[in-house]
């Protein structure tokens, strides 16, 4: 049984596997035989080194990455959701709320970075606040999609069985159906201010994923700077995919089940 379904995975993951090998391959070869300077482009094995030989610093980078990223989130959660749910639930929140965001957010998240530097000073809050900025609309936007499909429907036979408060219908109603597209949101989210973070650490002080990365281009050591962009690429693909498993598991297992 194990060994059929050994066999069923490798055999769904088998192009996957092949593609990044034949882009290895390349990789190495366009490397020491054409381009044979490894200061434009370090060979894929000379990364295999500077991996092994930064394993000492890397986990520490990577848990501090993860406060300035969790608290950016945690944040953006914190305030999208619910200013999203009221923009859409009421429609006088709506008309107050939306031009103040509509000018603020297609400003860049980079565009923040003097103000946090000013407001936060070169700390952990400076760099959680761009991720923040970079987080936060998506989350707002989506939540406002939700809640504003909710079906009329679902409302109305809400009321006839006794849930008439605003607050009640939007917990007990509009929360649940809009749940797919905050999700939505939130995974955008997260992509987006894993993205902001290495410019958002890139003026910490002397760790992160993101400060390490360009203090190593400063030093010159391209292999290095390679090393920790494959780990920003691999951690950014792990927290994509334990969210889409947490929402589909837990956040919307009853769509599952209705389907059924």
């Amino acid at each position: 049984m194990a060994k059929n379904r050994l066999i069923a995975y490798l055999q769904k993951r088998g192009l996957g596997i092949i593609s990044l090998t034949i882009l290895i391959i390349i990789w190495q070869l366009l490397s020491v035989f054409v381009i044979k300077d490894f200061f434009i482009l370090p060979s894929f094995s000379a990364v295999v080194v500077s991996l092994y030989r930064l394993g000492r610093e890397i986990p520490i980078d990577t848990l501090i990455s993860f406060l300035h990223f969790g608290m950016g989130i945690a944040v953006a959660m914190g305030l999208g959701v619910p200013i999203g749910a009221i923009m859409g639930w009421f429609r006088i929140a709506d008309r107050i709320i939306d031009p103040v965001v509509e000018l603020i957010r297609p400003i860049p998240p980079l565009a923040w970075i003097p103000f946090a530097i000013i407001w936060f000073g070169l700390t952990h809050g400076s760099a959680s606040f761009i991720i923040f900025v970079g987080a936060i609309f998506p989350i707002l936007i989506n939540t406002y999609a939700g809640f504003r499909g909710t079906p009329k429907v679902l409302v109305e036979a809400a009321r006839v069985l006794g849930c008439t408060k605003n607050l009640d219908l939007m917990r007990s109603v509009a929360l649940p159906s809009a749940l797919p597209s905050v999700a939505a949101g939130v995974r955008i989210a997260m992509g987006i201010g894993w993205m902001c973070l290495v410019a958002a650490e890139i003026f910490g002080r002397s760790s992160g994923l993101g400060y390490k990365l360009w203090h190593y281009y400063q030093l010159h050591q391209m292999d290095n700077v390679i090393a920790y962009m494959i780990i920003l690429g691999l951690i950014g693909y792990l927290l994509d995919w334990c969210f889409r498993r947490f929402a589909e598991e837990r956040l919307l297992r009853w769509r599952e089940q209705i389907v059924a």
